[in-house]
């Protein structure tokens, strides 16, 4: 049976997109992204938790994220997920999972993409960013 490797994700950018230009001129883009569920917990106070992904973007994808998206930028994202490892500079095993989408929606209103609307959640905490660049040469896939 063949697996399947999707997801689907709402939320706000944690700040600008960071667009590369590798080797034959392949715009890639990262940047964290914030998803925040809110529930109720046994005693009715409300919860909220919010989880940060670091999205990948190719070619068009990329260059539609410089040009349009910023910081607090609402998107729907689905892709697949990406693990890659590297040995930074003191020989350490380090992994990075990654959101690789290819297909982006924008869902700001025009009128606040255009003035930079703002996330509550201004630091992106669990964003990475010792996190090689994808064209580093030392990087690899890992297989699972």
């Amino acid at each position: 049976m063949r697996g399947v490797n999707r997801v689907m994700l709402i939320g706000n950018l944690g700040k600008d997109p960071d667009i590369q230009f590798l080797e034959g001129n392949i715009a890639v883009a990262k940047f964290p992204l914030a998803t925040t569920e809110t529930f109720k917990d046994r005693t009715g106070k409300l919860i909220s938790q919010t989880e940060w992904h670091t999205v990948v973007l190719w070619r068009g994808l990329a260059e539609l994220a410089q040009k349009y998206l910023h910081k607090g930028s609402l998107v729907y994202i689905e892709g697949r997920l990406r693990t890659r490892s590297w040995e930074d500079k003191e020989g350490n095993r380090k992994f990075a999972t990654e959101v690789v989408g290819d297909n982006l929606i924008m869902l700001d209103k025009r009128v606040d993409s255009a003035h930079g609307a703002n996330n509550a959640n201004d630091h992106p905490e669990g964003f990475n960013s010792d996190i090689p660049p994808l064209g580093d040469s030392s990087s690899e896939n890992m297989a699972f």
